[in-house]
Order: structure tokens, then C-alpha cells, then sequence
């Protein structure tokens, strides 16, 4: 259907104009109600951004700042693929205590989320050690020897404790920051993972131990490999991981 859905935000919903940053979908400014809001279109399942939306009204429950989904006049979170969310005021982290917020907002999501089901279709880190597919993983399109890699940056993670994880924090345009207040937004990429993988944070605002730091930096640049698989990005990534 298109943008044609964004009609069922009443008769008055528009679009503005088109916001940069996003990969998988078409994202722009809209107004709706009155009010200025962001509009993501994609391909997503009904139960994938059903499982999106519950977690971000559960986070605004909780306290968390996040662009909480926007019903449809007939009182839906999304349409045909739709998702109108509040528009985040703020600009993006700067300082190593702009990074100390988002670290501490990244630890509240990660305590708010302990046991929280897994995202339809996808597959946590560890997961993969065993399965090949998951979402937009597919390892048996990687090299062999890189999935090995990957694999054993993966398994460093086995017996951590899961919840969600937000995918990309470490992009400052995912980051909204007043002088009150951090905002995640692009949860995309969010899904239920080890917690370390979102703490890898410029100049280790996260104050991870030495360690833990590699651990995790390790097993971040083996996901964003696959994930983003067969990019510049990706096989820039892939360069990172160690054989060991």
C-alpha cells in the first residue's frame, strides 16, 4: 500500500519531508493530529513491529525517553508496514559525558528488558554459533574462514545473561540529547542479545574492563559483519575479528 496507509491518521496526516539516515526504510517528517512525528516505512512483519511497538510502550512506561509509537485513528500501533512515532528534539552525543549518558540510558534499557522474548525471525550472537540465518544474517553467504571468525568472538558471550539491545547506539545519529534527557531513536535493529554488545561506546564510555572491552569490541565487529554483509562496511568490519 505504500504511504498510501499514512491516511488512516486521519485525513489531515502528511508528509513533509524526507529524513536521512535510514537503510531499510523510507523515513520522513510527517504531521499528524496536528503535530509533527516521524514516519517509517518498511518491510517489516505485522508480528516484527508488533514485537517493536510493545517494547517501546513498554520503555515509555518505564520512564524511558523513546519515540513511542502513535495510534492510527482506529487505535493501530502500525498499517501496511507503517509506524508513525513521536519526533525526538535533541542532537547527537559529543563529549565523553554525553557518551556517560547514553551508556547509563543503554544499562536502564538492558535492566528493563531481563527475559524479554526474542524478535520474530532473528538470532541472538550466540545463537548464530549453531544457526546460519536470522533476519538479514546469512552466514553461509561470509567466507568460511570469516564465519569461523565471527563465530569465535560469538562464543566468548555463552552463559551471559540476554535482553534487548537497541543494535547501533554507537551511530550518534541514533542519539537525541538535551540537557535532561537521552533518546534512543532507530530501533531497527533492536533484538535480545548479550548487553555488552550496545556498550561499545566511543573512548569506552562504558567503562567497560580492559577484558570485557575486547570481548565485547570483538563480538560487536563479527555482528555488524554479518549483519551488513557484503558491504565496505562489513568487510572492514570482518578485518577487525581475530582468528583467536
Amino acid at each position: 500500500m505504500g504511504w498510501e496507509a499514512l491516511g488512516q491518521w486521519g485525513e489531515d496526516a502528511v508528509r513533509i519531508e524526507p529524513l536521512t539516515g535510514g537503510l531499510a526504510n523510507d523515513v520522513w517528517r510527517v504531521r499528524v493530529y496536528g503535530q509533527i512525528a516521524v514516519g517509517r516505512l518498511g518491510s517489516r512483519t505485522d508480528t516484527d513491529l508488533a514485537w517493536e511497538t510493545a517494547l517501546l510502550q513498554h520503555l515509555d512506561r518505564e520512564g524511558m525517553t523513546v519515540p513511542v509509537p502513535i495510534l492510527t485513528t482506529g487505535g493501530r500501533l502500525f498499517a501496511d508496514g507503517l509506524v508513525v512515532m513521536k519526533y525526538m528534539e535533541g542532537g547527537p552525543p559529543e563529549t565523553n559525558s554525553d557518551w556517560r549518558r547514553v551508556a547509563d540510558t543503554l544499562r536502564e534499557l538492558h535492566r528493563l528488558t531481563q527475559g524479554w522474548p526474542q524478535r520474530p525471525g532473528w538470532r541472538s550472537s550466540t545463537d548464530l554459533l549453531h544457526a546460519e540465518t536470522g533476519t538479514r544474517v546469512n552466514l553461509t553467504a561470509m567466507p568460511p574462514d570469516g564465519v569461523i571468525r565471527c563465530r569465535a568472538a560469538w562464543a566468548r558471550l555463552v552463559g551471559r545473561q540476554t535482553c534487548v539491545v537497541h543494535g547501533n547506539p554507537n551511530n550518534p545519529s541514533n542519539v537525541r540529547m538535551t540537557a535532561d534527557r537521552v533518546a534512543l531513536i532507530d530501533w531497527d535493529e533492536s533484538h535480545v542479545d548479550v548487553p555488552d554488545l550496545d556498550l561499545v561506546l566511543p573512548d569506552n564510555a562504558a567503562d567497560l574492563e580492559d577484558g570485557a572491552l575486547e570481548i565485547a569490541a570483538q563480538a560487536s565487529a563479527a555482528w555488524e559483519a554479518a549483519v551488513c554483509w557484503q558491504d565496505e562496511y562489513a568487510i572492514r568490519r570482518l578485518a577487525e575479528v581475530r582468528a583467536n
